[in-house]
């Protein structure tokens, strides 16, 4: 059946074809997922008061059909299907890490100041070439990575050039953390055409606490990005920084409800990071303010009354892939000078893409300690080694001798750690207490310590 036929099949009963599609995506995936998963869709989808029903229903309703059909085939088979099995496959052919997608800054220029962003300190001079970001993806692909986060700097003042990646590789699925203020009617209708390439906008609440930190003017071109992304049928989202400040306005309703309304389909929130030497860190959240985003989740995702919006937020869902992800173990990051990074926020490298392979860096003295030693913490709500398990970081980077790669002021990590210390030692209790209280998930996507080399190195 071609996609246009299906997708007519599917507007004519979305809900009972619909579960059809999942039974065939689960007989394609064999075991890769948990059967509660498949379950949990099918259960969604027959339910006209399931939030996520009212999720699947606006993007059928609201999002461009050809669009949608190469987003599938880049995310269901490239990387869903294909890029899955291949992923596993490699974990244990190479015994080390393997990603699942890949971030990596063409620039690092940007044309905004945010505050408490690195960033905003790299000047415009750094660039990856095209020729290096083909290798990235064609390196990546070899080894089943599908899916490429790009960010920066402002990752479309390389416009022209992600749009010619993202044609070169129409199994593959792209992403931009963008300000979006580089977001036009052309740049939308090369999304359409493309069907593999999204943006993740910058906001961050209100006019007036997101522009506090991201400069005056921000807020309202994001919004009128949203509303340019939405007219034109695309599937774009969110991102968002919290920080001590900002919480209560990216948390409340009236916030939420709005990127609702202009059409977002995801919601990314990133714990503020203290990096860098000139790092504001009375931004970090608080413990209490942690616990908050825990169970602020909870109720956001709740099926019946939270919001027809996918939220994640990559330190309180650690539980849900088994603590830390970096080191290439789901993912790793490639700065604007070639370095290979554990983690956007932890910039220390031994290896980088002008002399070494993807796979040399994945097995590399850097990444390897990631891979013998994830998980950093049992409690998964403490799954970082630089902000919850900071002694962590210091030992590995004291063993492997990686370099800082700051491209601005070097820091070690001992520098890095002391602005990471008072959090982590006012969180572990609050953290174990909403550990022991609540429970948890035990999902397939935990793969550390899944091959007889990495338990027998612990």
């Amino acid at each position: 059946m071609t996609f246009n036929r299906a997708y007519k099949y599917i507007k004519k009963d979305p809900a009972g074809n619909i579960v059809k599609l999942i039974d065939l995506g689960q007989k394609l995936m064999g075991s890769n997922f948990p059967v509660k998963n498949y379950d949990a869709f099918r259960n969604a989808v027959r339910d006209p008061s399931n939030v996520w029903n009212r999720f699947a229903m606006s993007i059928i309703n609201e999002c461009d059909g050809e669009y949608i059909k190469k987003m599938l085939l880049a995310l269901g088979i490239g990387a869903g299907i294909n890029g899955t099995k291949a992923v596993r496959k490699n974990r244990e052919k190479y015994h080390c890490n393997i990603p699942f997608l890949i971030l990596f800054d063409p620039t690092s220029a940007c044309n905004m100041k945010c505050k408490g962003c690195w960033s905003a300190e790299y000047g415009h001079k750094s660039n990856l070439t095209l020729d290096e970001m083909r290798s990235i993806v064609s390196q990546g692909t070899a080894l089943g990575t599908h899916v490429y986060m790009l960010t920066g700097g402002e990752p479309l003042v390389r416009k022209d050039d992600i749009i010619t990646l993202c044609r070169e590789n129409p199994n593959c699925m792209f992403l931009c953390y963008t300000n979006a203020t580089l977001i036009d009617e052309a740049f939308c209708l090369e999304m359409k055409k493309l069907g593999n390439l999204t943006v993740a906008v910058s906001i961050e609440g209100n006019e007036q606490s997101n522009d506090l930190r991201r400069g005056e003017g921000a807020y309202k071109k994001s919004i009128q990005a949203m509303e340019l992304l939405h007219k034109n049928g695309l599937i774009f989202g969110i991102s968002v920084c919290y920080t001590s400040q900002n919480l209560p306005f990216v948390t409340s309703d009236e916030f939420t409800d709005l990127m609702v309304e202009k059409g977002a389909r995801f919601a990314f929130y990133f714990n503020y990071m203290p990096v860098g030497k000139g790092a504001d860190v009375s931004l970090l959240p608080k413990p209490d303010q942690r616990a908050f985003m825990y169970n602020w989740l909870k109720e956001v995702r709740n099926t019946k009354t939270g919001k027809p919006l996918f939220f994640m937020d990559f330190q309180d869902d650690a539980e849900y892939v088994g603590g830390c992800i970096a080191g290439g173990r789901n993912y790793f990051h490639i700065n604007s000078e070639g370095d290979m990074e554990p983690c956007v926020f932890i910039h220390f490298s031994d290896s980088n893409i002008r002399k070494n392979t993807l796979l040399e860096g994945l097995q590399n003295p850097l990444f390897m300690a990631y891979y013998h030693n994830q998980p950093f913490n049992d409690n998964q709500l403490r799954p970082c080694p630089m902000l919850e398990n900071p002694e962590y970081l210091r030992k590995i980077i004291a063993e492997t001798k990686a370099e800082s790669t700051d491209l601005i002021e070097k820091e070690s990590a001992e520098e890095l750690t002391a602005k990471t210390e008072k959090f982590a030692e006012e969180w572990a209790p609050v953290a174990d207490k909403l550990w022991k209280e609540n429970k948890h998930p035990n999902p397939k996507t935990q793969y550390y310590r899944d091959t007889d080399d990495a338990k027998s190195s612990k």
